[in-house]
């Protein structure tokens, strides 16, 4: 009876329909598209080339060769570089100074600048390598030449250029594939921050609508029973919605999940029940609608910063990684990365399992005061 009831709410409630189907939706597919091409491709350079020569433009088509960097203009000074960086226009470029050549072959170290803008964090980055990558070739290019003019075989240059060589394994996100790295926490997030939301709605809209009365009768004034009822189809839901995308990503777009499907199927149900612990613990605090939401939406804003995923929580002060553990993000992101992703043994988890299992029964700290509300508290606009 109570499960039909939510479900017949769920038909007269535009907000259930937005909120539970086609917002989460369309921030599934908007993340994944998105970043769909694994990383930020073909960004905008620019070059000042005062030396045009020979070696400088081999240096411009290299740099232009580069997955992540294109070269889209050429400018007569850093002046008009500079502006048109600070117009968006291009996120970096290369200033190649007049008798750049000449003091490269004379050995008289010339110096090649480059600018990039670090507004935007990824596309700093990853300019700033291609740049310096670019930098590095012309001087090895220019001791290449002189050396294979005094008689050095090829192996012999190759040790002196690069005494030291790279073998470079990337585990788990061998291709650095960054949809496959934030989609798997990003989405989730945002999906927390809804079962938050409407985990706290559905209850205070009882008070607000006047239906509290009638919900407890129909549950023979048992507040377990009127939970239960309630949010039955609730998590039916959310499971689907979880499970569909994560079907989505590791079935469809193949993202890395070396874990396995049964530790994917064990964070999804940990992410669903622990959301809606909390959404109903939160309105058990502070049995009000409005404050209830206030708390539920601060504590799913916070959850990004101390998830981990932008900024390691080991590189945080003290105070703040203490905090962090207050965060259910933070303890699914960290079953994500070790089960999931690095597929390391669950028991390397068992602490974040734990705190999300919690946070799944805490509305047993606050059943007595949700049904004192429900029977006894008038809705306060």
């Amino acid at each position: 009876m109570l499960a039909v009831r939510e479900c017949k709410m769920f038909l007269r409630n535009p907000i259930y329909i937005s909120c539970m189907l086609v917002f989460p939706l369309a921030v599934m597919f908007f993340f994944t598209s998105l970043m769909d091409e694994g990383q930020p491709t073909e960004m905008p350079v620019g070059v000042v080339d005062l030396d045009n020569s020979s070696t400088t433009r081999s240096l411009i088509r290299r740099l232009d060769a580069f997955q992540t960097s294109h070269v889209v203009a050429h400018y007569p000074s850093v002046a008009e570089a500079r502006k048109a960086m600070q117009n968006n226009e291009i996120y970096a470029f290369m200033y190649i100074p007049k008798g750049t050549t000449e003091r490269l072959l004379s050995s008289r170290q010339p110096k090649i600048s480059f600018y990039y803008s670090m507004t935007t964090l990824l596309s700093g980055s990853l300019l700033y390598r291609d740049l310096k990558t670019i930098s590095v070739l012309g001087s090895a290019a220019v001791g290449q030449a002189t050396m294979r003019a005094k008689g050095y075989t090829d192996s012999q240059i190759k040790a002196f250029l690069q005494p030291i060589t790279i073998d470079l394994h990337q585990i788990s996100n061998s291709t650095t594939d960054y949809n496959a790295y934030l989609s798997t926490v990003l989405v989730p997030g945002v999906m927390m921050l809804f079962i938050f939301l409407i985990s706290a709605y559905a209850i205070g809209t009882e008070l607000k609508f006047r239906d509290s009365h009638e919900l407890m009768h129909i549950a023979g004034n048992n507040i377990w029973k009127a939970i239960t009822g309630k949010y039955l189809p609730h998590m039916l839901i959310w499971l689907m919605l979880t499970f569909g995308y994560s079907y989505y990503v590791y079935g469809v777009m193949d993202f890395p999940h070396p874990g396995g499907v049964g530790m994917i199927i064990l964070m999804n149900l940990l992410l669903v029940f622990s959301s809606m612990g909390f959404g109903i613990f939160a309105f058990g605090l502070l049995p009000s609608l409005r404050m209830s939401m206030s708390i539920c939406s601060l504590w799913a804003v916070l959850s990004f910063s101390m998830a981990g995923a932008a900024f390691p929580v080991m590189g945080m002060d003290g105070p703040l990684q203490t905090l962090a553990w207050l965060f259910p993000l933070r303890h699914y992101y960290m079953v994500y990365q070790t089960c999931v992703l690095n597929d390391f043994s669950i028991l390397d988890a068992w602490w974040n399992i734990a705190v999300l299992l919690a946070f799944m029964l805490m509305p047993i700290i606050v059943a007595p005061k949700i049904k004192n509300a429900l029977l006894t508290y008038v809705y306060i606009p």
